[in-house]
């Protein structure tokens, strides 16, 4: 395959239903049940992660989508996904989920979100997430 472009020609096709258990089964799983491995487990060591809506990048698996995740996790009580519609391209070797979101930060009320998730998969991995959302930020960068 030549150099890797988001979307771009030469991805190697998956079957549907790796596309649908990566982002259920694996990550948001893995969000929902605070299991920062099981989280990771899902990106390249270069991934990045872009919550859209603010503009906040962070960037590498081990480094800034750690962090954030870390932080995530200590801020919230609850994370719930659920409802999910998926629309997967294997010839792209993307996912586009929507979802629900319910999550309460401790002490707080919960809160109920409708976002939607794009993937981008190099090497059976996340490399490049775009999250929209439709409240405000909860992808914070920084320490936990």
């Amino acid at each position: 395959m030549s150099q890797w472009s988001e979307g771009g020609a030469g991805q190697k096709a998956l079957a549907y239903p790796f596309y649908i258990d990566i982002v259920t089964k694996r990550y948001f799983d893995g969000v929902d049940n605070k299991n920062l491995a099981q989280v990771l487990n899902c990106f390249s060591e270069d991934a990045v992660l872009t919550e859209v809506t603010s503009g906040t990048v962070h960037t590498g698996r081990d480094e800034g989508i750690a962090r954030m995740f870390e932080k995530l996790f200590a801020d919230f009580s609850d994370i719930w996904h659920g409802n999910f519609v998926h629309t997967a391209d294997p010839d792209s070797n993307t996912v586009c989920s929507q979802f629900t979101v319910l999550i309460t930060p401790h002490g707080g009320d919960e809160l109920r979100y409708e976002n939607c998730n794009r993937f981008y998969l190099k090497d059976r991995l996340f490399h490049r997430v775009y999250v929209y959302m439709s409240g405000d930020n909860l992808l914070q960068p920084g320490d936990a």
